[in-house]
């Protein structure tokens, strides 16, 4: 997915965010934005703000739907360009189509992971199908390290089983959690999964320590440790504990995106649709998608790629990431 607002805030984030071990669930809210015109579906982004940029290597969380596809339009974003990064597609319901410079030509549903990795550069259109009546998912980024930032382009798909637990179901589509493992590569160790509470279910994870991890909740009235995170928020959860609870207090059945990670020790700069290291970096990399050259091209899309925004008259300067009180 893209991040198409038309004045993208400079991010420089990484190494200077502590979590505290022990200091509890910190609740992030969502902002609302539009994806393109008056008709466009809005998707609710939790990553970045000014409160914490990563989790992990997770960098952007979008969070989108249920959407009525007849009033919202649906998705419909142009080709477009990233580096320095992997792109993580996770559907509850409805279907998109990926078409990316690699030529790669996929559909994304439910219960099905498709990661790209964009590396030194690759552009790629997501357009809901015709078939689709509710668009309803998530869109993530993962930070690709610096010694890996130039990474070859690449298209993974991956269908990951679910596993039973007691009080509820898991999907694990990065990482490993649970028992299951997901074979699907990244350049940093992560985890990335569904998870789905019974009415009234408790279920306790085992965790890595060294992961900070952040629970996106899609549905339910949900408790993280005990902490109240309603439906689009994200709970984060400093790296210490070995094991994470999950409480669905609803009558009804809860769903939740589980990310983790451990504390990202790069500075990045965030910017557009790029990651970079430098301000330098991303001028380049802007230069090099208006001029069309570096990310190839998108076939099969009708319609003309999306123009980069304008940089900032000042260069891109540094947003730090809050550093939490021992």
């Amino acid at each position: 997915m893209s991040n198409t607002e038309t004045h993208p805030a400079e991010l420089r984030c990484g190494a200077l965010e502590d979590g505290v071990p022990g200091a509890g669930v910190e609740v992030l809210t969502a902002r609302d934005v539009p994806l393109g015109g008056p008709r466009a579906m809005t998707v609710r982004r939790t990553l970045p703000q000014r409160a914490r940029t990563l989790i992990g290597a997770w960098c952007f969380a979008d969070h989108y739907g249920p959407d009525d596809v007849a009033e919202s339009g649906g998705m419909d974003v142009a080709p477009h360009p990233h580096t320095g990064l992997q792109t993580v597609s996770w559907l509850f319901s409805g279907e998109i189509e990926h078409r990316d410079s690699l030529g790669s030509h996929a559909f994304v549903r439910p219960g099905e992971l498709n990661l790209m990795t964009g590396g030194f550069g690759i552009s790629h259109s997501e357009v809901s199908t015709p078939g689709t009546t509710i668009l309803h998912g998530v869109q993530l980024w993962v930070a690709l390290p610096g010694e890996h930032r130039d990474a070859d382009r690449d298209f993974q798909h991956h269908v990951p089983s679910p596993v039973p637990l007691d009080g509820g179901e898991v999907r694990v589509f990065l990482g490993s959690l649970a028992g299951d493992t997901s074979p699907v590569r990244t350049f940093t160790p992560l985890l990335g999964a569904e998870v789905s509470l019974a009415p009234g279910g408790t279920v306790t994870l085992d965790v890595d320590a060294g992961f900070e991890h952040g629970v996106l909740v899609d549905s339910g009235d949900v408790r993280v440790e005990g902490t109240a995170v309603r439906p689009a928020e994200l709970g984060y959860v400093a790296p210490g504990c070995t094991t994470l609870t999950l409480t669905n207090e609803a009558i009804d059945p809860a769903r939740l995106v589980l990310l983790g990670g451990p504390p990202f020790q790069e500075e990045i700069v965030m910017w557009w649709n790029f990651i970079g290291r430098s301000h330098d970096e991303i001028v380049r990399a802007r230069e090099d998608w208006m001029k069309g050259s570096r990310f190839g091209e998108v076939h099969g899309y009708d319609g003309a790629p999306l123009p980069a925004p304008e940089l900032p008259n000042a260069p891109l300067k540094p947003r730090g990431r809050v550093r939490r009180p021992a």
